[in-house]
């Protein structure tokens, strides 16, 4: 077994996914694990392109979307069906290449906020925000009320609770 770090997580109601980081070299692995049951994860399928610095993840209870990424900085939003194992799709595209950026979701809405941009001091302040039912490129959501990189995101409530 190899020590990741540096990944993205997200998860549904049941199953908690893990994807991209590093451990010998930057990763392109989804990982899955079943939340009701006692296990060691397995594999789901891999990302679009290999990233890490925390690739942000956010969900439904049926997508599940990874953005951002690596030490370079990138674009890519990719998303997976939770339910079904297999590679990941091209979502779409963040409005400014990041890593290392806090997200949160709700059943319907994604958003992704700050991470290093490579601007100023390095770090954003922009939130963008997708339709995750929906593919398609990141909009303005608004802006953070300072620069921030490296930080959490929650969401409004547990997916499993209606």
């Amino acid at each position: 077994m190899s020590v990741v770090n540096s990944l993205g997580s997200t998860a549904s109601p049941t199953r908690g996914l893990f994807a991209g980081g590093y451990d010998s070299a930057v990763s392109n692995v989804i990982s899955y694990i079943t939340i009701a049951s006692l296990g060691n994860s397995q594999d789901f399928g891999d990302l679009t392109v290999a990233t890490t610095n925390y690739p942000a993840g956010a969900a439904s209870n049926t997508r599940a979307l990874f953005a951002g990424g690596n030490s370079g900085r990138q674009n890519v939003i990719a998303y997976v069906t939770i339910a079904s194992t297999g590679n990941a799709t091209d979502f779409g595209d963040l409005t400014v290449a990041v890593s290392d950026c806090a997200s949160n979701s709700n059943k319907i809405l994604a958003v992704f906020a700050g991470g290093f941009d490579g601007s100023g001091s390095g770090r954003g302040n922009q939130i963008d925000k997708v339709t995750i039912a929906s593919t398609g490129n990141a909009s303005d959501f608004g802006d953070l009320t300072a620069e921030l990189s490296n930080f959490g995101g929650c969401s409004n409530g547990h997916g499993g609770i209606a």
